[in-house]
């Protein structure tokens, strides 16, 4: 699976999605987006998942024809999103195109 990290998204996360592709928004050059170029640039590289900690993304955007799906960490703190990694995994891995996902600490 094609998984791209939006900024705020801990790195260290990666290395527990080891069978899937990994991207950073930073290694795309793509930091300067805004989130509807963003998704769209996503869908169009045929990224499957957008792993974001952007809580407002829902708010500011129609993310109903969206094709990828999109797993919202609802915080930035890796040590609180490591102790659930087995969780975020287990979400990632099950996502399906379009999904919206909020994962809670």
């Amino acid at each position: 699976m094609q998984v791209l990290f939006d900024q705020g998204t801990p790195v260290p996360l990666r290395r527990y999605l080891a069978p899937h592709a990994v991207v950073t928004v930073f290694e795309k050059g793509w930091s300067t987006l805004q989130n509807g170029e963003l998704l769209r640039m996503a869908e169009n590289e045929e990224f499957e998942v957008l792993v974001t900690t952007d809580q407002n993304l829902k708010h500011l955007q129609n993310l109903r024809e969206r094709r990828i799906a999109i797993v919202v960490l609802m915080t930035t703190s890796w040590p609180r999103i490591e102790r659930k990694v087995n969780h975020v995994v287990a979400t990632i891995n099950s996502v399906k195109p379009g999904d919206y996902i909020e994962v809670d600490f």
